[in-house]
């Protein structure tokens, strides 16, 4: 387990294989871990990091908030998730990359082309979040959280989050700084003592901020529409990975590629292949 300080949080990370550098944002909503690559709904079936790492050097981490990586008590929002991707690009010393997401993943990626397209030589987006189901249960998660807040105070959550080892999306009481609470002491000990009214006025910004329409939250379409960077684009379908928001991202960015295959053909005979093709043809342009 390797760890960087990425704007002074701290980031867990792993470089997998040998090749052209893959920067790879993983699946599981709040509970973004290295781990969900391999052991998460599709991602267990697919197996990228088997097959992937063959090509490419595969960059995977936790994200910020998530697993073993730290974390800050502030308003986050995509462009802070972008922040932590192209700060460990720096840090391991890649000027540019392709660039991959999985399920909320996704959002950051999209953005990262759009803030940093000289840094970007593709974008895979696998099963974006997104639709009214996605936004409605998100905001429902951070209401569930201000509510505990409200009852039980700051310290109930420490206490909550410390009890288990339950992520925000799986316990939405426990906030969504919860797996930094068990991880980090003093961060723990800070926490408890905050201003719980601003603290409460940073959680509703943040849900206000991550979960803003229906369709696939990061980038503006505006923006998406002017980018010509390579993208493909894998659609999910259900309440969290609405069809929509897949189609969302085809029709905005000018050079996508929609690999319109039911979820049920997506395999490991399939996928890594699909993806495989999409990069060696990115990276040869």
């Amino acid at each position: 387990m390797a760890f960087a300080d990425i704007g002074g949080i701290k980031t867990r990370y792993e470089v997998i294989g040998e090749g052209p550098p893959l920067l790879m944002y993983a699946p599981g909503g709040f509970d973004a871990t290295v781990e969900k690559w391999s052991s998460q709904s599709i991602y267990k079936t697919v197996k990228f990091l088997d097959h992937l790492p063959k090509k490419y050097t595969c960059i995977v981490f936790d994200r910020r908030e998530c697993g073993a990586s730290g974390g800050r008590v502030e308003r986050v929002t995509w462009a802070d998730y972008v922040a932590q991707g192209r700060g460990l690009l720096d840090f391991l010393g890649h000027e540019k990359a392709h660039i991959m997401g999985g399920c909320m993943g996704v959002s950051p990626v999209a953005l990262f082309g759009i803030l940093h397209p000289e840094r970007v030589k593709s974008l895979v987006l696998w099963w974006p979040v997104g639709g009214p189901k996605y936004r409605l249960s998100g905001h429902q998660r951070f209401a569930i959280h201000l509510a505990y807040v409200v009852g039980h105070g700051l310290n109930g959550v420490v206490e909550l989050a410390q009890s288990n080892n339950k992520s925000f999306g799986e316990d939405p009481r426990g906030g969504p700084w919860a797996s930094v609470l068990r991880s980090d002491r003093a961060f723990a000990e800070l926490y408890g003592k905050q201003d719980v009214e601003k603290y409460k006025l940073i959680v509703a910004g943040m849900a206000r901020t991550l979960l803003d329409r229906d369709t696939a939250p990061g980038a503006e379409p505006e923006d998406m529409m002017r980018c010509d960077i390579p993208v493909l684009v894998v659609p999910g379908h259900d309440p969290a990975h609405a069809t929509s928001a897949a189609r969302y991202f085809e029709e905005c960015f000018p050079k996508s590629e929609y690999w319109d295959v039911p979820v049920a053909q997506q395999t490991e005979a399939t996928a890594p292949t699909r993806v495989l093709e999409f990069l060696d043809k990115a990276t040869a342009s």
